[in-house]
């Protein structure tokens, strides 16, 4: 029989389990967007001390003073206590670009303000039936374009809801201007995929539930999301200032 001092010490260990098995099966680490940390200037969202489950590009905009993810404590889809969104603005840098945007993974480097390297995925072996949250978008118009966008200019920005379920040995690497991206269309290592492609603005939070499109019956290994308040942005198009505050996501099975 497990002792009163046992269970306390297991306690916390129990409740995370059961936080990431909620709705039937398996969750990523902080998907409520809950746990946020501050470390030499930059907002990481996650908690002190636990797996970079998540990232942003933060950490290379610190340099020239700005974020482009922080916290919200205020304006939460779910109020209570301990609860945060993810707010997520785009910005304008002299010649370049910045979606406000957050991602599995971690950022690795900003490269002469030409582009950015990362390592995408989070481990992950579930196969979720929808992935469901909340968002309030406020989207300016687009003052930044490159092609093959240059035809966005002066249009309403639109964002962003994607999660990806693959079958990778190992995180993706990336450096965007030289590599390129991830295609969910062709990559066929790509299990399932659920997205929303936001081209409006709401008045508020906005509650959603996206189905996944599976390709294979295959079991995932890593997941990757990437929400992001400009989705043109990895081609240097977008509007500064465009918001995306994100929150409470969860699958469900």
């Amino acid at each position: 029989m497990i002792s009163a001092k046992h269970f306390v010490l297991c306690l916390p260990v129990m409740l995370l389990c059961a936080a990431l098995y909620a709705q039937g099966g398996p969750q990523l680490s902080n998907m409520a967007f809950d746990q946020w940390h501050k470390s030499k200037g930059v907002w990481y969202p996650f908690a002190e001390g636990a797996a970079p489950i998540w990232d942003t590009g933060n950490a290379g905009l610190h340099k020239v003073g700005l974020s482009c993810a922080t916290p919200e404590y205020e304006h939460v889809a779910v109020k209570g206590k301990g609860k945060a969104a993810a707010r997520l603005e785009s910005r304008k840098i002299a010649w370049a670009f910045i979606a406000g945007n957050l991602f599995n993974g971690r950022f690795i480097r900003l490269i002469d303000m030409k582009g950015v390297e990362t390592e995408l995925g989070a481990p992950f072996s579930g196969r979720p039936k929808t992935l469901k949250g909340y968002y309030h978008y406020i989207p300016k118009n687009i003052n930044f374009s490159k092609e093959p966008y240059k035809n966005m200019e002066g249009k309403p920005d639109e964002a962003l809801i994607e999660v990806i379920l693959t079958d990778w040995d190992k995180p993706y690497r990336q450096i965007s201007h030289i590599d390129g991206f991830i295609d969910p269309e062709n990559d066929p290592h790509i299990i399932g995929i659920a997205s929303t492609k936001i081209k409006k603005g709401t008045k508020g939070y906005v509650e959603f539930e996206l189905p996944f499109t599976y390709r294979s019956g295959k079991t995932p290994k890593y997941a990757v999301f990437t929400i992001s308040a400009s989705r043109f942005g990895a081609w240097d198009t977008g509007a500064s200032g465009s918001v995306l505050y994100v929150d409470e996501f969860s699958f469900t099975y």
